[in-house]
């Protein structure tokens, strides 16, 4: 019985990193890359750990099994963002199917206005020496 709930968690695993994977040559831009990815592969590497746990039945098992889920769902959509949110403000193209840019111009460095260069120093208030 143990073997073939580990087995179906596997073939669960495998399919959404297969779709993941895929989902990295089908989406037409970085940002629904991102999406995809983290979601998906989040959730074939839970399987896949959770398989093991299963399959072996081990108390010392089971707690790394668990050990490695809670460390792939905490670091895994916080890493998508911050490469997605790095991509946005280097100017990635956006394709035009996704949704609209909701935040747009609202967004310093952005072509908001009053932005400025990452190079450039802040304007000065006035005479005092910047910190």
């Amino acid at each position: 019985m143990r073997e073939a709930a580990a087995a179906a968690l596997l073939v669960v695993g495998a399919i959404t990193m297969l779709l993941a994977a895929l989902g990295v040559t089908r989406m037409p831009d970085l940002l629904t890359r991102m999406q995809t990815t983290a979601k998906a592969s989040t959730l074939g590497v839970g399987c896949a750990a959770l398989a093991a746990a299963v399959y072996f039945g081990e108390l010392s098992v089971t707690v790394r099994a668990i050990a490695v889920i809670g460390f792939v769902f905490l670091t895994t959509p916080v890493a998508a963002h911050a490469i997605a949110r790095a991509g946005y403000f280097a100017g990635i193209c956006l394709d035009p199917r996704t949704a609209p840019d909701e935040l747009g111009a609202g967004v310093i460095g952005r072509d908001a206005p009053g932005a400025r260069e990452p190079d450039e120093p802040p304007a000065s208030d006035g005479g005092a020496p910047p910190p």
